[in-house]
């Protein structure tokens, strides 16, 4: 298993991470690569990697979910963060094949941060 740290900037953060786990995969990978995020807070999907596309799920995200009203907020004020998290996934699963992440023309590996910012850990495994 390969990690990475990505840095954030904002509360709600889109990163285009394809790159970074590409570069953890052996030459000679096959079968297939397991992104995952150890962080409740945060998640990583499969999706386009456009720069305006990116501002927009951030937005999406803080317009599905409100920001306050929840009862975890009492605890420590990020329940909004954790509700997102949950929406995004902890997870994706990608086919890999000479090395490389086998992703559709438009398609990148996406980290979101919903409680940023903050340093966050991704691992890869390919099995």
């Amino acid at each position: 298993m390969a990690e990475f740290t990505v840095e954030t900037t904002e509360k709600t953060s889109v990163v285009d991470i394809t790159n970074r786990v590409n570069e953890t995969l052996p030459a000679d990978a096959e079968g297939v690569c397991t992104v995952f995020v150890k962080h409740t807070t945060a998640g990583v999907v499969v999706n386009e990697g456009e720069r305006r596309l990116l501002g927009d799920l951030a937005d999406g995200l803080e317009l599905l979910v409100d920001d306050k009203g929840w009862q975890h907020d009492a605890l420590d004020g990020n329940a909004d963060s954790h509700i997102r998290a949950m929406l995004v996934g902890a997870s994706e699963t990608i086919p890999v094949e000479g090395g490389e992440l086998q992703l559709g023309r438009w398609q990148s590996v996406l980290f979101i941060d919903c409680d940023g910012p903050r340093t966050r850990t991704v691992d890869v495994l390919v099995h």
